[in-house]
């Protein structure tokens, strides 16, 4: 008579290789943040960023100044380099939309009455000095 033995033999399994899909990146932090509660006073971690507050939106603009009036904006450039507080042409112009804005009706008339009305708009090329003109057809 043959004994048996009572020792149990590991199950053998067979390990098939599973095709993986592609990795996709999870966005961890918007799932833990929309599952949370929110808290309800604003954690202080940026306190330079929330000082400072957002970038205004800047606008690019072009215009027309007679020469004489143009070189006024150089003058006054001089003028705050030699008062230690230098200044782009633009840092002046809105500085002076701030000094306008300030003034009272009547002030505000009487600043535009003093400044001339001029045609607007790009010379035409009747208008365009012949050295332009010139330096142009040279370069085809």
């Amino acid at each position: 008579m043959a004994v048996a033995s009572k020792v149990k033999k590991p199950a053998v399994t067979e390990t098939k290789p599973v095709a993986k899909a592609p990795a996709k990146p999870v966005k961890r932090a918007a799932v833990t943040t929309t599952a949370k509660a929110k808290p309800a006073a604003p954690a202080p971690a940026l306190p330079a960023k929330e000082a400072r507050g957002k970038k205004p939106k800047l606008v690019r603009d072009s215009f027309t100044i007679p020469k004489d009036e143009y070189s006024v904006i150089e003058t006054l450039k001089k003028r705050a380099d030699s008062l230690a507080q230098p200044a782009k042409k633009s840092e002046l112009l809105r500085a002076g939309l701030k000094v306008l804005a300030g003034l009272s009706d009547a002030a505000l008339r009487t600043a535009l009455q003093a400044v001339p009305s001029i045609k607007t708009g790009r010379p035409t090329k009747a208008e365009v000095p012949a050295t332009k003109t010139a330096a142009k057809a040279t370069r085809k």
